[in-house]
């Protein structure tokens, strides 16, 4: 039957019926969205506030034109680190989401200090529930789930590591964290398992790990150089490539896709191409066939700053079998695109406007995105967005 649900905007009650039945079980076909309502912008920038708000939404996207929210779980998480903080085992059983900072009172100022939690979420339930609380690394940022679903890690800024944790029956368990020596801010696992890389986003490099098991470990002779600030990165279906995005440059001067070959003794650059500023939401496509960018450019500037922009921009490039990457389409988007993601089957791509408190769905047809419908009003900043790890 179809359910009533309520949410809060602006004071009013606000009912709506949703325009189908909620699932009962856990989907593949589920997106996370991370919302934060702690950092807001103003004419001066952002501000931080009081926490309390936070909330991890859980997308139903089996029609995939028309996404619609079946859960949502007041849980911390924020817009201070990649946009890729939480995800989805391949069953589509666990949602995983890193909180890498707490909010704290100083005289009548809210300041952040690194946070240590990742909240496991039981997707099977009805409704979905917070499961359990796991401690990990120091500010726990960009994370990523194997293709086998047995293992997760978690880039950690202020730890300046990689936490590790096992996945069995329901279970995330800590497995230690491996020392890398610089701050580290997100990580991508190879679909067999074997590599991870991870970005050390100050000292624009990198990292390459080596997975045996739940044996993780890292050499700093196998660190690659990359672009300025590498911050998101993704790796092809196939394994071949990985692709760090970094955002940089700063005040709408270009950043860059860095591709590496993933593959072989030592992994290594083979290609540099810019889709244009600040693409901070970055994802590849589950066929592989191409690569989504949100792009901030200067939408999240102050008011008065020569390159302020009233939106950002979505780039849709195609991989090519060399792993080169060519612009296949442009769209606009609002006030500072954060979270990207597809779905699974790889022909739509949703997009989270933070400032604007919207979702945008495009449909891809031969490279080019069009947008389907008005932007799907939030109950909410969102952050971040992830769907099912491959």
């Amino acid at each position: 039957m179809k359910t009533r649900a309520a949410l809060m905007l602006s004071g009013e009650l606000i009912f709506y019926c949703l325009t189908a039945p909620t699932p009962s079980v856990a989907s593949v076909h589920d997106l996370l969205i991370g919302l934060d309502q702690k950092v807001t912008y103003e004419a001066n920038g952002p501000v931080t506030g009081a926490p309390g708000k936070d909330a991890v939404l859980v997308m139903d996207v089996s029609d995939p034109a028309k996404p619609r929210i079946r859960a949502s779980l007041p849980l911390m998480n924020s817009l201070l680190g990649p946009p890729t903080n939480l995800q989805i085992t391949p069953d589509g059983k666990l949602g995983l989401v890193a909180n890498s900072v707490v909010t704290k009172q100083e005289g009548s100022a809210w300041k952040t200090a690194p946070d240590d939690k990742l909240f496991v979420i039981d997707l099977d339930a009805n409704p979905p529930r917070l499961a359990d609380t796991v401690t990990v690394g120091k500010q726990p940022s960009g994370l990523a789930i194997s293709r086998q679903g047995d293992l997760a890690l978690i880039a950690n800024r202020a730890g300046k590591s990689v936490s590790v944790l096992s996945i069995e029956n329901g279970a995330v368990k800590s497995r230690g964290d491996v020392p890398l020596e610089q701050e580290a801010a997100a990580v991508a696992i190879t679909p067999d398992g074997k590599r991870a890389f991870v970005c050390l986003n100050l000292v624009n490099k990198i990292a390459v790990l080596s997975i045996d098991g739940q044996k993780v470990t890292y050499d700093k002779t196998m660190d690659i150089p990359s672009a300025i600030f590498p911050y998101n990165i993704d790796v092809t279906p196939d394994g071949k490539y990985v692709i760090a995005s970094n955002i940089g440059a700063m005040k709408n001067n270009a950043d860059a896709e860095v591709v590496i070959e993933a593959t072989g003794a030592h992994p290594h650059v083979v290609g540099i191409t810019s889709p244009g500023t600040s693409p901070e939401g970055f994802a590849i496509a589950p066929d592989g066939k191409t690569a989504a960018a949100a792009m901030a450019q200067g939408s999240g500037a102050k008011q008065g700053d020569w390159f302020k922009t009233k939106g950002g921009e979505l780039a849709i490039m195609s991989i090519e079998p060399n792993g080169g990457l060519a612009a296949s389409g442009f769209a606009p988007l609002g006030a500072l695109p954060e979270g990207i993601a597809y779905s699974p089957d790889s022909a739509y791509v949703y997009v989270g406007n933070y400032i604007d408190q919207d979702l945008q769905v495009f449909r891809l047809a031969g490279g080019k995105p069009t947008q389907v419908g008005p932007a799907i009003k939030l109950p909410g900043q969102p952050a971040s967005m992830r769907g099912l790890a491959r």
